[in-house]
């Protein structure tokens, strides 16, 4: 079965909107599984909870009879997400442009090919759709 994951900050942000917005689409499209994840940074102190994630979810794009909802939390939300996103095997990764941005400055730190898409394919065998 294929597995798509979208990240999302909560409270959905107007990025985050688009981004949960493509992902459904793709799901839907392929008739996948979807995943919406957010990371509860330690470092803010606050914790949002699955429930309060899915009500959010759901209040934009309606209920989703193939997702799940998850709430991991990490120092680095980009860490975060990749460590999540090996961990589910996901096929496809839906994230906005800056989000793409900062796994890109990170990347680039790691190693020389700051190219997230072909990290990504590379090292964890899914595909990312980056939305605008």
């Amino acid at each position: 079965m294929t597995l798509v994951v979208v990240p999302v900050r909560y409270p959905l942000s107007a990025h985050s909107r688009a981004t949960l917005r493509e992902g459904v689409r793709i799901a839907r499209e392929r008739d996948a599984d979807l995943t919406v994840l957010h990371v509860n940074l330690y470092q803010n102190g606050r914790e949002v909870g699955r429930s309060d994630l899915k009500r959010a979810v759901e209040a934009e794009v309606g209920p989703l009879s193939r997702a799940r909802y998850l709430v991991r939390s990490g120092f680095l939300v980009e860490e975060t997400i990749l460590d999540e996103v090996a961990a589910e095997g996901a096929d496809v990764v839906v994230i906005g442009r800056k989000q793409a941005s900062r796994w890109q400055r990170m990347i680039r730190q790691l190693m020389d090919d700051p190219d997230v898409e072909r990290y990504l394919r590379r090292s964890l065998d899914c595909e990312l759709v980056t939305v605008g």
